[in-house]
C-alpha cells in the first residue's frame, strides 16, 4: 500500500527542493520595487494562465501563487500534501484523495472535490487542444476525450475515472497501475479551478481565479506584467511573507540583467551566460548559483522522412563539439551530456550516452555518407527567450557545415510565447531546441513526457521502437519500489539513445541574481522556480 497522509510542509516546503539557492535577508537599499512591501520579478511572456493550458516554465511562474495543487515537493524531493490531507492507494491504481476542508478560492467559492475533478477533465477534453492534455492520460476514460479521429467529437466531456464521493473526497482510477501519481499531482496542471471560470475560460485567463497564497490585482496585462498580492482567505502553509509580487514580462534576458542591475528588478532567475562573469563580480552574495535538472535537447521533426535514420541523427550528434560550446557560450559552468537524464535524477548514469553524445568529426561524417546524406536547407528552430540560443546555434550550424558537408542551414527564431504551440502543431521543418525542467524529481518524468508517443514532440509515436519504450516505462510505472521501476526507466533510456531522434545536449548551471532589497529567495529546479512567499523585502 502507497500512503501519503497527514504530511504538510512549512514554508519552505513548495518546491523548495535540496540544491536550491538560498540568499540571506539583505540590507536595505534599491529601487526595484515601491517601497510598499512587493517585489519585481523579471521572466519571459507566459502563453497562458489557465493551468492545464500551458506547458511553460514562464506561466508556472505567475501560477505557482494563484494555486495550490494537491500535493507539492519537500526540501529532499518527496510528495507533501497542499491542498489534500491524504492521498492513499491499495494497488497503485486506484487512489483516493481528501481535501482538507476550509479553503476557499479568491471570489469565495469553496474549494472541493469537483473542483479538481471538473478543472481536470476540462484539461484532458481533446476538443479544448490544450498543452498540459497529455499529462491526464493516465487517468482512466482520457482515450473517450481523445479519440484518434481528432475530427470526432467525443461522446462525453468527463473522464471517467474521476468520481467525486463527496466535498472532501476525490477517488481517481487510472489506466494502469502508476507509483508516482503523488508526484506527479505536483504539476501545475493539476491545479483546481472554480465553476465561474467556466462561464468565460477566455476572461478567465485574463483574471485566473485560484485557491493558492497569492491573487491577481486588475487583470494579466499581456506583454507587460502580471501583479500578485496577498489573499487574506488563505488557510494553507505558504503565507506570504511580503505584500506582493510583480511578474515583469521582457523580450530579453539581457534587458532583465540591465534592469536588475539599475534596481528596476528584484530577481533575475536566469541572468544570460554572457553577462555571469560580470555579474559574479558586481552583484558578490546576490548572485545566485544553483544546479538544476533542466537539459537542452536537440529534436528531429521525424515526420520529414529526410530525418528518418538513427544514423543521419547520431552523425549530426557525434559533429556537435558540446565541450567547445560550453566554454565559449557558457563560460564551461554548464554540464555537458552524457544522459538523457541530469545527475540530480535518482536513475542517471555517467556515460550512458557513450560515444553518440561525443564529438568525433570523423565518425560523424562516416555515418553522415551511410545514412545518405541530407539534402535541401537544414532549418534550424529556437526562441528569442535567450540569447544564448541564437549564439550556440550559429556554432552548431558551423559544425554541420564544416564536419558533415551540409551547405545550406538556415535559421528559424520564433518568440518565446509562440515557440512551445509551434512545437505542439509540428510545424518545425527541421532540427529545434527543446529543454524540459522537471515537473517533479523522477527518470519517468523526463523519459515518458519526452519520448513516449502521448507526449512527444518529434513524431516518434507509433514505431515498433516507439511502442517498445511505452512498454518498458509501462512496466517501470507499475514497479513495487524504485530499484524495479529504475531498471526499466533505464532500459526505455538505452533504447532512446540507441535511437536518437533527440539529441541531449548539456544540462544548465543556474544562475540567478537579486537587487539588494529582498532576502530569502530561494530559487528550485522544479516547476515554479523561484519561492515566491518566502522572499523578504526591505
Amino acid at each position: 500500500m502507497t500512503i501519503l497522509r497527514g504530511v504538510r510542509p512549512g514554508l519552505a516546503a513548495l518546491a523548495a527542493m535540496a540544491l536550491a539557492a538560498t540568499a540571506g535577508v539583505a540590507a536595505c537599499g534599491g529601487d526595484g520595487g515601491s517601497g510598499d512591501g512587493t517585489f519585481t520579478v523579471g521572466h519571459s511572456e507566459p502563453d497562458h494562465l489557465v493551468p492545464g493550458n500551458t506547458t511553460s516554465s514562464y506561466s508556472f511562474d505567475v501560477l505557482s501563487g494563484l494555486f495550490e495543487n494537491l500535493v507539492g515537493l519537500s526540501k529532499d524531493g518527496k510528495p507533501v500534501n497542499l491542498a489534500a490531507e491524504s492521498v492513499e492507494t491499495k494497488d497503485q491504481k486506484v487512489w483516493t484523495v481528501k481535501i482538507r476542508a476550509g479553503q476557499k478560492f479568491h471570489n469565495d467559492e469553496p474549494v472541493t472535490a469537483a473542483s479538481f475533478a471538473d478543472a481536470w477533465s476540462n484539461a484532458a477534453y481533446g476538443p479544448n487542444a490544450y498543452e498540459a492534455n497529455d499529462y491526464f492520460s493516465q487517468i482512466q476514460g482520457y482515450d473517450e476525450l481523445n479519440p484518434e479521429d481528432e475530427k470526432a467529437k467525443p461522446e462525453t466531456d468527463k473522464l471517467s475515472g474521476l468520481k467525486v464521493v463527496d466535498d472532501t473526497t476525490l477517488e481517481v482510477t487510472l489506466k494502469e497501475p502508476f507509483n508516482q501519481f503523488p508526484q506527479l499531482l505536483t504539476y501545475p496542471a493539476f491545479a483546481p479551478m472554480p465553476k465561474a471560470a467556466y462561464k468565460d475560460l477566455k476572461a478567465y485567463e485574463d483574471a485566473p481565479i485560484g485557491n493558492g497564497p497569492y491573487r491577481i490585482s486588475g487583470k494579466w496585462e499581456r506583454n507587460r506584467q502580471v501583479k500578485l498580492v496577498p489573499f487574506s482567505g488563505y488557510t494553507g502553509t505558504r503565507k506570504p511573507r511580503n505584500k506582493g509580487v510583480t511578474w515583469k514580462s521582457y523580450a530579453s534576458a539581457d534587458t532583465i540583467y540591465t534592469d536588475l542591475r539599475a534596481g528596476r528588478v528584484d530577481v533575475q532567475q536566469t541572468i544570460p551566460a554572457a553577462k555571469v562573469p560580470e555579474a559574479k563580480r558586481l552583484l558578490g552574495d546576490r548572485f545566485l548559483p544553483r544546479k538544476t535538472g533542466t537539459i537542452d535537447y536537440l529534436g528531429f521533426p521525424l515526420f520529414d522522412k529526410r530525418f528518418a535514420s538513427p544514423d543521419l541523427r547520431k552523425a549530426i550528434s557525434m559533429a556537435i563539439d558540446r565541450n567547445g560550446i560550453n566554454k565559449a557560450v557558457y563560460n564551461g559552468d554548464y554540464l555537458v551530456a552524457d544522459s538523457l537524464l541530469p545527475s540530480i535524477i535518482t536513475g542517471y548514469r555517467k556515460g550512458a550516452c557513450a560515444e553518440a553524445c561525443t564529438f568525433n568529426p570523423a565518425e560523424a561524417k562516416k555515418l553522415y555518407d551511410k545514412a545518405g546524406g541530407f539534402e535541401g536547407t537544414l532549418e534550424l528552430y529556437f526562441s528569442n527567450a535567450q540569447p544564448t540560443y541564437y549564439q550556440w546555434m550559429q556554432i552548431v550550424a558551423n559544425s554541420l557545415k564544416t564536419n558533415l558537408g551540409i551547405k545550406d542551414v538556415q535559421f528559424r527564431q520564433v518568440p518565446a510565447a509562440d515557440y512551445f504551440g509551434l512545437l505542439s502543431r509540428r510545424e518545425e521543418k527541421g532540427p529545434y531546441r527543446q529543454n524540459w525542467e522537471a515537473d517533479y524529481p523522477s527518470a519517468q518524468n523526463y523519459l515518458q513526457n519526452m519520448w513516449g508517443s502521448a507526449g512527444n514532440k518529434m513524431g516518434w509515436e507509433g514505431t515498433p521502437e516507439n511502442k517498445e519504450f511505452d512498454g518498458l516505462i509501462a512496466k517501470g510505472n507499475a514497479a513495487g519500489d524504485e530499484q524495479d521501476a529504475l531498471k526499466f526507466y533505464n532500459q526505455a533510456e538505452d533504447l532512446a539513445l540507441r535511437e536518437m531522434p533527440q539529441i541531449p545536449l548539456w544540462t544548465w548551471a543556474g544562475q540567478g541574481g537579486r537587487s539588494d532589497k529582498v532576502g530569502d529567495v530561494t530559487i528550485t529546479p522544479y516547476a515554479g522556480g523561484l519561492v515566491v512567499h518566502e522572499v523578504t523585502v526591505k
